[in-house]
């Protein structure tokens, strides 16, 4: 069941500020422990999909590592971490960054900025086995040909055990549900028309997932207005 996670998942946790260079580029604060926000399963968007950009809003993308839980359980230790993860896949973390920012400054939830229907395209499933060592993984993601964020999962501050402990110490993960891990520097805005491609590799270069897709406005829903 796993392996169809974008079908039978129930929820995606969201990992913030797991990077250094991006917690730099967006004047955070670095964080003691993990801290996360969730987006709906609804968001997901498989390859080759289009990416919808609300009226008014500043789309940014944010590629990850996502991890799929393969077997349930709740305040999972560190050491057994690794032994509740399925596989992997490539996701990006699309975020309403105006709004977003409009929401953090009255200390509100980031559902909204972050949940809003294909914000986020997700690759196919990459079994366990076929990855030897999570944290060193490379992620880069290209709008229209230019490479916008290329970095590495050995960059992580909390590692992928880590965060399932913290996660599951809070709420219970069940199988199919999905951990993006957090994003490396170079966020950028995405608009109409623009192409993207993104793509998940080892160290050695070797491609393990990609997402191919674009954007465009979106019709009707929701509109933003400062």
């Amino acid at each position: 069941m796993a392996a169809n996670f974008v079908k039978t998942g129930k929820k995606i946790i969201g990992i913030g500020r797991n990077y250094h260079a991006h917690i730099a580029e967006m004047k955070s604060a670095t964080s003691v422990e993990p801290w996360f926000f969730l987006k709906p399963t609804t968001s997901y968007l498989q390859n080759g999909g289009t990416v919808e950009i609300p009226n008014g809003v500043d789309m940014h993308h944010e590629v990850e590592l996502g991890v799929v839980i393969g077997r349930g359980g709740k305040n999972i230790s560190s050491e057994m971490a690794m032994s509740h993860v399925a596989g992997y896949a490539l996701g990006i973390d699309m975020t309403a960054r105006n709004y977003q920012a409009q929401v953090k400054a009255k200390s509100l939830p980031w559902t909204s900025p972050k949940g809003f229907d294909t914000f986020c395209p997700i690759s196919s499933f990459v079994p366990k086995e076929k990855i030897e060592n999570p944290h060193d993984l490379t992620l880069w993601i290209e709008i229209n040909g230019v490479t916008k964020q290329r970095g590495t999962t050995a960059d992580m501050i909390f590692s992928i055990p880590r965060l399932i402990e913290h996660c599951s110490s809070i709420m219970t993960l069940e199988e199919g549900d999905l951990i993006l891990t957090g994003t490396p520097s170079g966020v950028s805005s995405i608009v109409h028309g623009d192409k993207i491609v993104a793509g998940l590799e080892t160290k050695a270069g070797e491609e393990l997932a990609r997402w191919e897709g674009d954007a465009a406005d979106r019709q009707g829903g929701y509109s933003f207005s400062s």
